[in-house]
């Protein structure tokens, strides 16, 4: 470990997709995130869980290079950020939340959504793309099931399609990090289990790049998953492997009351004591 300004650096910050030392992020009066430590590697598959107000969106966002921190040093790629040109940095992170969601415009084709991403814009206008970049989005929209609808405006997707929609535009620039902000949110049942079942098949491919999963919900969290962060108001209760931090007493801390954890094969349910 080096330390540079007073910043703790690690020695193996090339192996790094994220690392956090000392982050805080103030807006006011309000700490939305305090004193966080944090390091995601290159093959790992992250969860991070806490209740609403945790700063689950606030730590995304700065993973995404969307958000400087107040306090504190954010790696990226092995980029510092305040440091580093964040429209560059983009580029490399795959990056799909509710905020996406609601700018993409309603009759845009559903291709069109995916292979824009080539450009960073949402809304296809003059730029142009070649059969490779066609292809790519066709491919991609195949493997999350809805290779069938490239043809259809955005706007007349069911909530589950688009969520499936944004996750192909995040992977279209073969991304070196993907960040998904609670994409099962707002998903009916069956909704919800197919997007889980082909969350986890993108978890268990090997050249598929680290992700970050934001959710509120254990029952949400894809088999293949190998790491979990619980947040509460603004800082850590637990990180590190899945089995060691998914525990009924980290919960309820992450919670503020008593929860019992479950698990049924692969996956996780949780209800109160």
């Amino acid at each position: 470990m080096t330390h540079v300004n007073d910043v703790a650096v690690p020695e193996n910050l090339a192996d790094l997709v994220i690392h956090m030392s000392g982050v805080g992020v103030r807006r006011g009066n309000n700490n939305l995130l305090a004193d966080l430590d944090w390091s995601v590697e290159l093959d790992e598959r992250w969860v991070v869980l806490g209740p609403n107000g945790a700063g689950k969106t606030t730590l995304l966002k700065l993973a995404a290079a969307e958000l400087h921190p107040t306090t504190g040093a954010v790696h990226v790629l092995g980029e510092r950020l305040g440091r580093v040109d964040v429209f560059e940095l983009r580029t490399r992170i795959g990056f799909t939340s509710a905020a996406v969601n609601g700018r993409v415009p309603a009759e845009e084709k559903v291709r069109d959504v995916v292979v824009s991403a080539g450009y960073a814009v949402l809304g296809r206008w003059r730029e142009t793309y070649d059969e490779l970049d066609t292809d790519r989005a066709e491919e991609l929209l195949a493997a999350l099931g809805i290779g069938h609808l490239a043809d259809r405006s955005y706007g007349t997707l069911s909530e589950g399609e688009r969520k499936r929609t944004l996750i192909a535009r995040s992977l279209m620039t073969d991304p070196e990090l993907l960040l998904l902000d609670e994409p099962a949110a707002g998903l009916d049942l069956g909704g919800r289990e197919d997007l889980v079942a082909r969350l986890s098949d993108l978890a268990y491919d090997a050249d598929a790049p680290a992700m970050v999963l934001v959710t509120h919900h254990v029952e949400e969290i894809p088999p293949g998953f190998t790491h979990a962060l619980l947040l509460s108001e603004g800082r850590a209760v637990a990180a590190g492997l899945m089995d060691d931090v998914l525990t009924s007493e980290n919960l309820s801390q992450a919670f503020g009351q008593e929860l019992m954890l479950q698990r049924s094969g692969d996956r996780y349910f949780a209800r109160r004591r």
